[in-house]
Formats: structure tokens, C-alpha cells, sequence
């Protein structure tokens, strides 16, 4: 069973701007629409191999073939999926293997130990981030598995994002490593932080705020961190509502398209709300002039340029197209195959925390990169 809106293709458009390669200096950049084409619902009952299909945090394609991370704490996994669509819309959602993930010692994680949130496929392996559980002294992680999920290696995280002894310093929790993309040119991964670090700044609050987060480049070959580069948040979009008080905005996914040039998603969440409470923005953000950072102890007080960022979607532009109003907990993007008109394809994916907080949606949204 699968539960699909379609549309005429009469729909939202903005527009995006991705530059080609840097073989010529005078070639033009190409103005890009992002056009807004279907919605699938993957129903909450979906299993394979004893496995609830759900917390799907993150999307990467390669090879025809999709790879989503779940975010069970308890069992981490990620799926192959095969994904069927055209100009017209999806057609169809097949989940075709499950692949359990190992902690260093090839054992199942212990409770408590890990937190998911973002997978990219790199050349047979997976490379991928865990939160940890910074309330329990669990400090976050970045790893590569191979393709059986067997541990391969981890990468030395810079002292800045993990536990400080001082509560001063340090990351927040559940405002760790929420994302991470392979760099456009090959040699490492751009990791991403959900929220500020406590040195940096504050947390997003529903008035304007100096929330910085770091993203950081890694280097393939060395593991080292090395650049690292700011990006300011948006304030939370509403008030939480019914008797709730949570409220958050910070970044969930990365995706470099191009040298110094990022599609992100930023995501603000208020609790309360019959709609879900998630309101989700896609930005083009240039680093190009961006300051490295890396040298810096504390942003605060600091003088250095931050990243440029656009508008390019906002989801509440298609709100009344989705299930039941619904913008759910979009956590994943990666771009797909192109279209037979040679456009590409954009794809994002919501968590649906396996609906442990009430009903929500393994929700696959649609786009059309136009020329």
C-alpha cells in the first residue's frame, strides 16, 4: 500500500544558482528553478528482515540505488532502497536489504550508546555520525563501515565537540553532528553541527539571536579536521502552543554541490501543533569568502565573515499539498538521477521517530532541479 499526492505542473518554483566547474574562469553561472513534483507516504507498518522501517534521518544515492540511515538507538541500520520516479511523479518505494551497524568490535551497540543522524555512501563504505548523548556523557562520533556495517575506522573528533568538564563549553545536546557530505571535490566530508556550540552562542529562540554553528572539512586522507566555517541560524519560526514549551531551529542536512557552495536544510521545531510544528527551509549558501574558523576558541566577541545564505524553499509553500497539512521532521537530501530532459532530481526524507510521540510520516518529497 502507498499513499502518493500527485500535482499538475502548475507548482512552487524558486530559483537556485549552482556554478559549474572552475575550468574557466569566465564561464556563466547556470540559474537553476527547484520545482516542487510529488509526495510518498512509506506506511508506519512498512518492515523488512524483522525491522520496522522508520527514524529515516538521512538519504545519499549512488549507483541506482539509495542508502537510508535509520536512527534507532537501540539497532542503527541503513536501507537500500530502489526508487522509482518520473517528471510525473513516484511510482514506487522499495526497501530491498537492511544493514545492521557494528560498534568497534564488530558487537551490537549497548543501549544508550549511539544516536544516528547522517550517512554518505563513499566509495563502497559509509561514512557516518552519531550525536551521542551529551545529558549522559556520551560523547559524539564520526566513523566509516563498510558495506556489511562492519566498523573500519573512526575519525578523531577536535576537542571543541566533545564533552568538556567545564558545562560552559562544548556541545549541547542533541545539537551535535546532525550532517555530513562527501566535498564536491573528493578529498574529505563537510560535517555540519545542529546548534552552537556553548562558546559560540546561544540556541535559536523565537527572537533574533547570534546562533553560529561551525561546519567543518575533514581531510580523507590525513582524518584531520581541518577548515571550519560559520553559519548563522534563522530565529524559531512560532511559538509552541498548547500547554508545550520546546522550541528549536538548527541545521539538519548538507549537501556541497559545488567547490565552497552548499544546499542546506535548516529546520525550526515547535511543539503543539496538529501540522506537525516543523517549519522547513532549503538555503544556497556560499563559503567562498567564508573565514576560517578553526583557530578561534570562541566565536563570541570574534570578528570573522560567515557564509552567505538564500532562501531557495520553504516548505510552507507546499504545506496544503502534503498529507494532511503535514511538513513532518525532514532530515535527509540528496540529489538523484536527472529526469530524461536531463533536469536532476532533489529528494528529501523525514524521521518519523518510528511515531513514538504520536503519528507522523516516513514522508519522500520530490523536486525537479529546472535549467
Amino acid at each position: 500500500m502507498r499513499i502518493v499526492v500527485k500535482l499538475l505542473f502548475a507548482c512552487t518554483a524558486l530559483i537556485i544558482t549552482f556554478c559549474g566547474s572552475k575550468k574557466d574562469s569566465k564561464e556563466a553561472e547556470t540559474t537553476l528553478n527547484l520545482r516542487f513534483l510529488d509526495e510518498y507516504v512509506l506506511p508506519a507498518e512498512s518492515t523488512l528482515n524483522n525491522t520496522k522501517v522508520g527514524g529515516l534521518s538521512s538519504i545519499d544515492y549512488t549507483n541506482d540505488s539509495y542508502y537510508l540511515l535509520s536512527d534507532d538507538t537501540e539497532s542503527p541500520r541503513f536501507y537500500k532502497a530502489e526508487i522509482s520516479f518520473d517528471l510525473n511523479g513516484f511510482d514506487s518505494i522499495f526497501m530491498k536489504s537492511v544493514t545492521l551497524l557494528k560498534d568497534k568490535n564488530g558487537l551490537d551497540f549497548s543501549e544508550g550508546s549511539i544516536d544516528p543522524e547522517s550517512l554518505r555512501y563513499d566509495n563502497g563504505a559509509f561514512i557516518w555520525t552519531s550525536e551521542g548523548n551529551i545529558n549522559n556523557g556520551v560523547n559524539p562520533f564520526i566513523r566509516i563501515s563498510d558495506s556489511n556495517g562492519i566498523f573500519v575506522k573512526e575519525i578523531d573528533i577536535r576537542d571543541r565537540f566533545l564533552i568538556h568538564a567545564d558545562s560552559n563549553f562544548g556541545p549541547r545536546h542533541n545539537g551535535v553532528f546532525e550532517s555530513i557530505t562527501l566535498s564536491h571535490h573528493q578529498k574529505g566530508y563537510w560535517v555540519a553541527m545542529e546548534l552552537p556550540l556553548k562558546e559560540d552562542g546561544v540556541e535559536p529562540t523565537l527572537e533574533e539571536t547570534h546562533s553560529p554553528v561551525r561546519i567543518a572539512f575533514i581531510n580523507k586522507k590525513t582524518g584531520n579536521f581541518e577548515k571550519e566555517i560559520v553559519y548563522e541560524l534563522d530565529k524559531v519560526t512560532r511559538p509552541a502552543t498548547n500547554g508545550a514549551t520546546f522550541e528549536l531551529n538548527g541545521i539538519v542536512e548538507i549537501l556541497e554541490y559545488d567547490t565552497n557552495k552548499f544546499i542546506v536544510l535548516e529546520r525550526s521545531y515547535s511543539m503543539g501543533y496538529a501540522d506537525g510544528g516543523n517549519t522547513v527551509k532549503i538555503y544556497d549558501v556560499d563559503a567562498s569568502k567564508a573565514t576560517n574558523v578553526s583557530s578561534i576558541n570562541s566565536l563570541k566577541g570574534s570578528s570573522y565573515t560567515k557564509v552567505t545564505k538564500k532562501l531557495l524553499f520553504n516548505f510552507e509553500d507546499i504545506r496544503k499539498e502534503l498529507t494532511n497539512g503535514i511538513v513532518d521532521n525532514i532530515e535527509g537530501l540528496t540529489f538523484g538521477p536527472n529526469f530524461k530532459n536531463g533536469n536532476r532530481s532533489l529528494l528529501v526524507v523525514s524521521d518519523n521517530n518510528f511515531s513514538n510521540y504520536g503519528p507522523q510520516l516516513n514522508q519522500f518529497i520530490l523536486f525537479e532541479v529546472e535549467k
